[in-house]
């Protein structure tokens, strides 16, 4: 039988080609006038996945966006493995900072790539580190090399909240009864230094609003004398973080996990240049919570951020206006321990309190989700890391991640699974902004890893 390696070799130049198709689609899922687009990716999505060997594929419908099923049973008594991926992307926002259209997949070298990267909006996250395991399904069910059951669950909502998946999933429990979950929608540390997320933050995203006078004034005959909705706004954000970068709202840090120094010790043994970080990023110094270093602040400890705030007049010109109304977007990431209806619900009660007169405040909840901690002792993470070993040699890093996924927690309630994070792609991917990317080296070495995940898995689970 063909080795996964000359597989890959042998198929290389089509397997970029249909993932730079799929990139190719404008799957928006926070913008309604995507909707058709995202349609459209969930069949493509269903359609290669019966190519690529499932037995039964079907579009599962939902109070939101479809969510894509596909298996392949070849013997009840054989462990099942459960793939979750995600089929919607990000915003292209802003437009003109790209270097070629978001929708416009294009193949550049850089110093980190060599190999050469794929451009485009979902490159990384998630539609290349999914389409990876369409691939690795590809080959295995093409050269009997398959070695256990496999399930597909791939989403259209991730990118706003995965509320239909939080539907569908305790209302499908048997369809998607498996003994591990295998997720790509993470990352490593490096190229030449595997890593497995083995921890994910939680998520409270708000909205907030500050409203004044009832229409927007002329800022000399009432500039003074009323209240200004965008200085108040920026007021009450700025107090919610101290001198030392704390967050101010009460009972925020009650029940965060205090990891031991000898947890900490074991993380800062990670390979990080603290000089490469600022170099990549332009700029001249870090910045965060006393007391923590920057691997720490961006994944054991939570945070409050302003993700957009707007109000007033924008426009070329001069306008001497005092608006009516302010806003702004704020996301909390949270560690374990932190229930992000709760964070809400203190977020809200404090932002509240704090508003001056002459204004009223609106805090409106979007979304959230809880952190997730795996176990490095289960077979599942043995598994990988065992599937590492094989295709680079070395033994992967366990690293906690800074981002969220908010419906891994849910799996592990409602399905009763171990989750196993086997992310490919870099910090230096640029996801949620301008120039994603994707390593085509990256993109293959998934293909060419996740086939060894399930043999691994199989023989561990005997």
């Amino acid at each position: 039988m063909q080795n996964v390696k000359e597989y890959i070799a042998q198929h290389k130049d089509r397997f970029i080609n249909e993932l730079i198709d799929l990139l190719k689609i404008p799957s928006v899922s926070a913008d309604p006038a995507y909707n058709q687009d995202v349609l459209n990716t969930a069949d493509a999505v269903k359609s290669s996945l019966e190519k690529a060997g499932c037995d039964n594929v079907e579009i599962c419908e939902t109070p939101g966006y479809p969510i894509v099923y596909g298996e392949k049973i070849i013997d009840p008594n054989l462990p099942t493995v459960l793939v979750y991926g995600h089929y919607d992307v990000q915003p292209a926002d802003p437009i003109e900072l790209w270097d070629s259209p978001a929708f416009e997949p294009v193949i550049k070298k850089t110093d980190i790539h060599p190999e050469g990267a794929i451009f485009a909006r979902g490159a990384c996250d998630d539609k290349g580190q999914m389409y990876m395991h369409v691939k690795a399904m590809e080959y295995m069910t093409s050269t009997g090399n398959l070695p256990c059951n496999v399930k597909f669950m791939i989403e259209g909502e991730e990118e706003v909240g995965s509320e239909s998946l939080s539907w569908f999933v305790p209302r499908n429990r048997e369809k998607l009864a498996n003994d591990v979950i295998l997720i790509s929608d993470t990352g490593m540390i490096a190229n030449d230094i595997p890593s497995i997320t083995t921890g994910l933050r939680g998520l409270s995203y708000v909205e907030v609003e500050v409203t004044g006078p009832n229409r927007d004034l002329h800022s000399g005959l009432y500039g003074g004398a009323v209240a200004n909705p965008i200085n108040i706004l920026t007021k009450m954000i700025a107090s919610l973080h101290d001198e030392n970068n704390h967050i101010t709202i009460p009972g925020f840090y009650d029940n965060v996990e205090e990891l031991s120094r000898e947890e900490r010790d074991e993380m800062a043994k990670a390979p990080f240049s603290l000089e490469n970080y600022e170099k990549a990023l332009d700029i001249n110094s870090v910045y965060g919570e006393e007391g923590y270093t920057t691997n720490e602040r961006n994944s054991i400890r939570p945070t409050l951020d302003v993700n957009g705030i707007w109000g007033g007049y924008t426009g070329e010109g001069a306008k001497t206006v005092i608006a009516s109304k302010a806003n702004a977007k704020i996301s909390m990431r949270l560690v374990p321990g932190q229930q992000w209806e709760d964070i809400t619900e203190l977020f809200k009660n404090h932002f509240e309190s704090i508003a001056p007169k002459g204004v009223t405040v609106k805090v409106t909840p979007h979304h959230g989700g809880q952190g997730y901690v795996t176990p490095i002792d289960n077979i599942g993470y043995k598994a990988a890391s065992k599937a590492y070993q094989d295709t680079f040699g070395k033994t992967p890093i366990p690293q906690r991640s800074g981002g969220s996924i908010p419906i891994v927690a849910l799996f592990e309630k409602e399905l009763e699974s171990k989750i196993i994070l086997m992310g490919f792609g870099l910090d230096s991917d640029a996801i949620h902004s301008p120039n994603e990317h994707f390593g085509i080296w990256n993109y293959l070495k998934g293909i060419e890893t996740i086939p060894h995940f399930y043999k691994y898995f199989t023989e561990l689970s005997k």
